[in-house]
């Protein structure tokens, strides 16, 4: 489990930084979007991409390592337009 607390602590310093640029490049002015919901669907894409990857594309195998149900992760694939 020690490892997955240095993965998050990493991932965690990528957010940061992405963020600190995004707000650099926005010069004071407040974000157009929603900004969970921008950060959310720039995270949840790729992660749900790999994942799918590292098991072959089995479903089933990619909800377990995400931690969510396989219906929930179908519509998070249609959502994201990932077949």
């Amino acid at each position: 489990m020690s490892d997955c607390v240095l993965d998050e602590n990493e991932m965690a310093r990528y957010v940061r930084q992405a963020l600190e640029e995004y707000f650099v490049h926005l010069d004071g002015e407040a974000p157009a979007c929603d900004l969970y919901e921008m950060v959310m669907n720039c995270v949840e894409k790729p992660l749900i991409e790999r994942v799918l990857t590292q098991v072959g594309g089995n479903q089933t195998r990619a909800a377990d390592m995400l931690g969510i149900n396989r219906n929930t992760l179908r519509k998070k694939m249609a959502q994201h337009g990932i077949m």
